[in-house]
């Protein structure tokens, strides 16, 4: 069984262009500075689960052909992981089933309040999504293959953001700016670590280039993967200055597990 993971976004809160069309030090001349916000979706036999609901969802699963949502898990409550959920709507409307939604405390009463209408049914307006409290391990079983889903909190400035492992192998921290060292063990000599790097100067809620070379030398990830990019990070001029193992990440990248 192959396992896909897909990069659906890799740009930072407001993306790459911006809406006014300021694409910073990105040339837009290589399709892979162009950075829609992030979400992130595995591939697991039929099953397609989403991570976070981007203002950009809609055109993410479009350009990507994805047909089915069967489960959401969400990273964190602000507005770029969040408010594309009314985009949710349409895997409802195929099979009349709501789909299940997972996160952590906070994130669950944020989704509530803000999107309440997803939740609860109004008029003619059936309810489309279930909330869940998200738990530390989930296995996912189809015939005789398995998908093992772990989430733990890491530090996202003043809140906290969550990171999923998929199998052991791959970890997904798009919103981080620093890992709690009780999780170094299970971070340690992945196959793949995506990875928040919002520019080159410091940031309170992000790492810059400099912690995540740092952080990498530290984990021993066979490749690295870098997302949630800012327009100062032009795709090839980053690529220059990376060793082999580290690499930007671009919208629709996929790598196979």
């Amino acid at each position: 069984m192959t396992i896909k993971f897909i990069i659906l976004g890799s740009g930072s809160s407001m993306g790459v262009p911006r809406a006014d069309g300021y694409s910073g030090n990105c040339n837009l001349n290589n399709k892979k500075n162009f950075r829609t916000r992030c979400s992130a979706l595995i591939k697991f036999d039929n099953k397609n689960i989403l991570i976070d609901t981007s203002p950009d969802l809609r055109s993410q699963l479009l350009k990507n052909k994805i047909k089915s949502i069967h489960k959401v898990f969400y990273t964190h409550l602000h507005a770029d992981q969040t408010h594309g959920i009314n985009d949710l709507r349409p895997f409802f409307l195929i099979n009349k089933k709501q789909i299940p939604v997972f996160a952590d405390t906070k994130t669950l009463k944020y989704l509530n309040s803000t999107f309440k209408y997803c939740f609860k049914s109004s008029g003619d307006y059936p309810s489309t999504l279930r909330l869940n409290n998200l738990k530390n391990k989930y296995i996912f079983k189809d015939k005789n293959k398995k998908i093992l889903i772990e989430s733990f909190p890491t530090q996202h400035g003043k809140i906290e953001s969550i990171c999923y492992l998929i199998n052991k192998r791959l970890a997904y921290a798009s919103d981080i700016s620093l890992f709690y060292k009780k999780d170094y063990k299970r971070l340690t000599k992945l196959d793949y670590l995506i990875i928040d790097c919002l520019w080159y100067k410091n940031h309170s809620a992000h790492f810059n280039l400099d912690q995540v070379l740092d952080l990498v030398k530290i984990l021993l990830p066979k490749k690295t993967i870098l997302t949630n990019m800012h327009s100062d990070l032009d795709y090839d001029q980053l690529k220059k200055k990376l060793p082999r193992n580290i690499v930007p990440g671009y919208d629709g990248m996929t790598i196979k597990l």
